[in-house]
């Protein structure tokens, strides 16, 4: 194990050395613009300057796999350390201060308040136990997931994920096949059930943040989410049905019949403090402070502040290693795990999205040219997410659509405030469309990989802690293009056509 990692390291800076040379040399000949926030001119770019984030991609895929089945968990934070050194001195190297700005913004504006965030939901859900005799029948499970699905724009789907994932692992104890159980969790769950507000999805909270207007998604998107919701599911059920009577059909009986109850509920408050801060931050704007040449604006700073300190709260009334948490097998691993993986994922992503940043002008042009229709914005976007982070992938194409309709962003609370049948202009009705279909695409297609939305991974890494073996980054894929591939084509042809 050792010498493979070693070998790995040596290959990670023959790789880094090479990067070093060739983007220096291709910056040598670069007139400086900004694509978006970032500095570093997005047209100068080479496509080939992806291949770190490329590479922390496969490493999250195969080295599981090659390597050891616990690999993210004992070397998650050398691999992305690794990859982040990489991608982050050739880029310092070639475009010195810009690069610094862009790694600097990167942090300060996505990787720090996604993790505070996160955070936040995780410590305070674990702090809430539902207790009493569960048994993992059918009909309780799928009970289980459909409330998931239903609390989810509410309580985001971190939240949700975190206060129903150990009750649904506990009441199947018993169960010889639980796979079924946790992939269904992280399709429900932890994504298409966020997909009604802001607070449910981080794409969603950033359109919030650009004008959105806060119901808008609850009326546009609830026809997808209803209809692609009641399919999964109805075929849950079906599979559950099938794995449990292949089982025997028999809950064993262990002579307890404890009623259900839900201790830790003064947590609720805490949680509800995390949505009020999410909600102020998107509703005040009261300046910024220039953080080495990033602009950061207080109201986030105070959001990010009040989500430490509900966390906090939520500890001290809770504490760590009190009976409650320990009872709900509370521990920090998960939480640590994405945030090692994903401050790698981040940094290495900033080519990506600087390239996608400056359109028709950026390597990626050819991508930019052919997405005109509903269709495209929905199946680009939507693959784009399971692989970026799809905040700000939806926020790249959510400038798109305004660029190719000649639109600002001005208009945008105005537009989406009207009722589609009153919209007299035609560019105001095709944005409506192309908007659905941007938002439909970034929140459903999260479920197709480990890392297409943060609640995955995070639901992932407890399911192992508990003993379940769960699939590899690809035969997690299996699952998603199986079973969710054929729904979002249905989903093109009955919605976005």
């Amino acid at each position: 194990m050792k010498s493979k990692l070693a070998s790995f390291l040596v290959l990670c800076i023959i790789v880094g050395l090479t990067l070093a040379v060739s983007i220096d040399t291709f910056a040598a000949d670069e007139t400086h613009g900004e694509g978006g926030h970032y500095k570093v001119d997005g047209t100068k770019l080479p496509l080939w300057s992806i291949i770190p984030f490329v590479g922390i991609l496969l490493s999250i895929a195969l080295f599981p796999l090659l390597l050891d089945s616990h690999f993210l968990v004992h070397h998650g934070g050398k691999m992305s350390l690794a990859w982040a050194l990489i991608f982050g001195i050739p880029y310092l190297i070639a475009y010195r201060g810009d690069a610094f700005h862009d790694i600097l913004y990167i942090y300060l504006i996505d990787y720090i308040p996604f993790i505070v965030l996160l955070w936040g939901l995780f410590t305070v859900a674990g702090g809430i136990l539902v207790r009493g005799t569960l048994r993992g029948t059918p009909i309780v499970n799928t009970l289980l997931l459909l409330i998931g699905t239903a609390i989810a724009s509410w309580i985001g789907t971190t939240g949700a994920s975190m206060l129903l994932i150990r009750p649904l692992i506990r009441a199947n104890a018993y169960r010889k096949s639980k796979v079924h159980l946790i992939v269904f969790f992280i399709f429900l769950v932890s994504n298409i059930g966020g997909s009604l507000t802001p607070l449910g999805d981080p794409p969603l909270f950033l359109g919030f943040l650009h004008g959105v207007p806060f119901f808008w998604t609850t009326s546009a998107l609830f026809p997808h989410m209803l209809f692609i919701s009641v399919i999964l599911i109805a075929l849950f059920f079906v599979i559950d049905t099938f794995m449990f009577k292949r089982e025997g059909g028999v809950v064993p009986d262990d002579g307890t019949s404890e009623p259900i109850r839900v201790d830790g509920l003064f947590n609720l408050v805490f949680l509800f403090g995390i949505v009020a801060a999410v909600l102020m931050s998107g509703t005040f704007k009261w300046g910024d402070v220039n953080v080495l040449g990033v602009h950061v604006y207080w109201q986030n700073m105070a959001r990010d502040v009040l989500i430490v300190l509900m966390g906090l709260l939520s500890l001290k009334f809770t504490p760590f290693s009190g009976e409650l948490r320990q009872t709900n097998e509370f521990s920090w691993e998960p939480i640590e795990e994405v945030a090692k993986v994903f401050a790698g994922i981040f940094i290495t992503i900033i080519p990506a999205l600087t390239i996608l940043g400056v359109g028709k002008e950026g390597a990626l042009s050819w991508l930019i040219v052919a997405i005109k229709e509903p269709i495209h914005y929905f199946w680009v976007t939507g693959v784009l997410s399971s692989f970026l982070d799809n905040a700000p992938t939806y926020l790249t194409f959510f400038n798109t659509a305004l660029g190719q309709l000649q639109l600002t962003e001005s208009v945008v609370p105005e537009i989406l405030s009207t009722p589609y049948a009153q919209l007299a202009v035609e560019n105001h009705q095709t944005f409506v469309r192309l908007l659905t279909a941007i938002s439909v695409g970034a929140v459903f297609m999260g479920a197709n990989t480990y890392i297409g939305n943060a609640p995955n991974f995070m639901v992932k890494s407890i399911a192992e802690q508990s003993g379940i073996r769960m699939p590899s980054f690809f035969g997690y894929m299996l699952w998603s293009v199986a079973i969710l591939f054929p729904l979002f084509v249905i989903v093109t042809f009955v919605f976005l056509r």
